[in-house]
């Protein structure tokens, strides 16, 4: 039950991570290969069903990259497959309100934390994780300490009251969606306008006083540079589809402008 990511922010280390939509196993264990520290199946955006997210994990554990989850909304049912199935961290998309995240945490956190639903499945190897060797309370602390819990910040109403959500126990981080959350503010796109740099920086201020993680969405390695900068100590970054669109993009164009100029 060992969760490599939160053992290099411990020591003190960012962790990178991306977005897959590929649906694909082997898509994921190439980004194991690739260096990343874990991968964010996303359950709210792509078209990905429980079966899809359980081969994502399996591929993810062999590829030694952490298997983070974003469930398609904040219910019982949505956060408890998720963890059942050995993610290491789930994203609830959406949150506006203190309530939310209180209910999520009993969801997902066992007693004393919460008050999350226990079976015998794939996250505790079905009963023979070493967690417990300690009995089922071993287990259940250790679950409690490995698995993440992190809702996402895109909404007004998430950010006024972001300072009490951080504060949670059992909130162990912040994900950052700028785009929605520049959408809320109005300010649709506009990264570096004054209001929602600030916003960004209350949101990681909010987490940096209660030692929680802060985590933010970025989709191009200059952004990711200036977000370490800043503090940041999770980075999202990208999307596998559009890094292969990006990639083959560019491919397509040189051709193009190789071909046309023969012909010409």
């Amino acid at each position: 039950m060992h969760n490599r990511v939160l053992e290099k922010l411990r020591q003190g280390q960012p962790v990178l991570g991306t977005i897959t939509h590929l649906k694909s196993p082997a898509a994921v264990e190439a980004l194991g290969a690739a260096g990343l520290d874990y991968v964010m199946m996303d359950m709210e955006h792509c078209p990905m069903d429980w079966s899809d997210v359980q081969s994502a994990v399996t591929a993810a554990d062999a590829a030694g990259l952490e298997p983070f989850v974003r469930v398609p909304e904040g219910s019982r049912s949505a956060v408890l497959h998720a963890l059942d199935l050995g993610v290491k961290g789930v994203i609830v998309p959406c949150i506006e309100r203190v309530e939310q995240v209180e209910a999520l945490i009993s969801y997902a956190k066992f007693q004393p934390l919460g008050n999350r639903g226990y079976c015998m499945t794939r996250d505790g190897k079905w009963g023979w994780d070493a967690a417990y060797a300690n009995g089922l309370s071993g287990y259940m602390a250790e679950s409690n300490a490995q698995t993440l819990l992190i809702p996402q910040c895109e909404t007004v109403g998430c950010l006024e009251h972001i300072e009490e959500i951080a504060a949670l126990p059992g909130v162990d981080g912040i994900l950052i969606g700028p785009y929605d959350l520049s959408i809320a503010m109005g300010l649709e796109g506009q990264f570096d306008h004054p209001d929602f740099r600030a916003a960004v920086a209350r949101i990681r201020s909010a987490c940096k006083v209660q030692g929680k993680m802060s985590m933010i969405f970025v989709g191009s390695t200059e952004d990711m540079v200036r977000r370490l900068d800043e503090g940041f100590d999770n980075i999202l970054y990208g999307l596998d589809i559009l890094s292969l669109m990006g990639h083959y993009v560019g491919v397509a164009e040189d051709f193009r402008g190789r071909t046309e100029k023969k012909e010409g």
